[in-house]
């Protein structure tokens, strides 16, 4: 049995390097605790929590050796600072995650985006092994974020990345769009395709005729043998960005879906508030991955936060539109308080 001791200042300072920066720690010191804590405190063997965390045994391994040497493993799991393992621990059990993430931020908007773009960045740098096929959503400021943070990787970090719902739209936003794809796929490595059509459309007939478009099944062909999603996790009210992309619904949409309960929506794909997906008109205008296919997808990662969107969070993760979520601290609290 393990005791709960603090750290030396020796071992204070050795983590401090591992991190990074004293009170800030990386991917790898956030990965390192949580595998020291499923292994010596929930007793899970190497094998297990390799399948749990999406990572080889032998990363499970060496990490858990390093542990031992930075001083988080002694005869206790001692956490970082800004490491939250028994709220994430929480969230997986009471939502049935595969993996958590909660970002050690709270405040507004503008500091939860830059807050879990540090966090997706970080996790994506300790986790990507190499072989993943990505799926990505067009419209995500959060992705956006991670995108901005994310180091170059050494070794290709996945084999493709695909979007996941058309990418044309106006001017300077349709730009990010395209930024968002080119530099994930330049900085994990892989090589990226983009939808080439709007993400929604003005009827069901163009959207036919776009989806049978060579260039676009080309795209939609490679969505069964995705092996991760990553999506931001919208609102009912479209995000700045979406907005001006040209993408969004317009109001007289938005009152249509909440007449019929919808509170958020990955991928243009709306749900109500028990993650049941809203079927409408507008599933006929969207050119993207359709729900059920989306839903397949091995590990579907959704990265959101802040006060406005904590009903479509706690839908997202109760429909299992995401079954790994990062977020930020006052989030996670809210998911956990009901």
């Amino acid at each position: 049995m393990t005791d709960t001791v603090g750290a030396s200042a020796t071992e204070e300072a050795l983590l401090a390097n591992a991190a990074g920066t004293a009170g800030a720690p990386d991917g790898q010191v956030r990965l390192m605790t949580k595998i020291a804590h499923l292994y010596h405190e929930q007793n899970l063997r190497q094998n297990e929590i390799a399948a749990m965390l999406h990572i080889s045994q032998a990363k499970v391994s060496r990490l858990l050796k390093r542990a031992s040497e930075v001083g988080i493993v002694r005869t206790v799991v001692v956490l970082s600072q800004g490491v939250h393992t028994d709220l994430e621990r929480a969230l997986e059990e009471r939502y049935g995650l595969l993996e958590a993430v909660v970002a050690d931020v709270t405040g507004d908007e503008v500091a939860v985006l830059a807050g879990l773009g540090s966090a997706g960045a970080s996790y994506l740098e300790a986790t990507l092994s190499g072989g993943e096929r990505i799926g990505v959503s067009s419209w995500s400021q959060t992705l956006l974020a991670v995108v901005d943070r994310l180091r170059q990787r050494r070794a290709s970090g996945a084999e493709s990345v695909v979007q996941l719902v058309g990418g044309i739209g106006a001017g300077a936003a349709q730009a990010q769009a395209n930024r968002l794809l080119s530099e994930f796929a330049h900085l994990v490595g892989a090589s990226p395709s983009y939808v080439p059509a709007p993400g929604l459309v003005g009827g069901a007939a163009m959207r036919r005729d776009l989806m049978a478009e060579p260039a676009v099944r080309s795209v939609t062909a490679s969505w069964p043998d995705l092996t991760m999603a990553l999506v931001g996790i919208g609102s009912l009210q479209p995000s700045e960005l979406l907005q001006r992309s040209g993408n969004a619904i317009d109001p007289a949409d938005q009152a249509a879906l909440l007449e019929l309960g919808a509170v958020g929506d990955v991928c243009h794909r709306f749900f109500d508030a028990s993650g049941r997906h809203v079927s409408s008109e507008l599933d006929a205008r969207v050119v993207g991955i359709d729900p059920d296919s989306f839903r397949t997808i091995p590990r579907r990662i959704g990265l959101a936060g802040g006060e406005r969107k904590h009903e479509a969070i706690r839908a997202a993760v109760l429909g299992r539109w995401v079954n790994v979520l990062l977020t930020d601290l006052s989030t996670a609290r809210a998911l956990l308080a009901d």
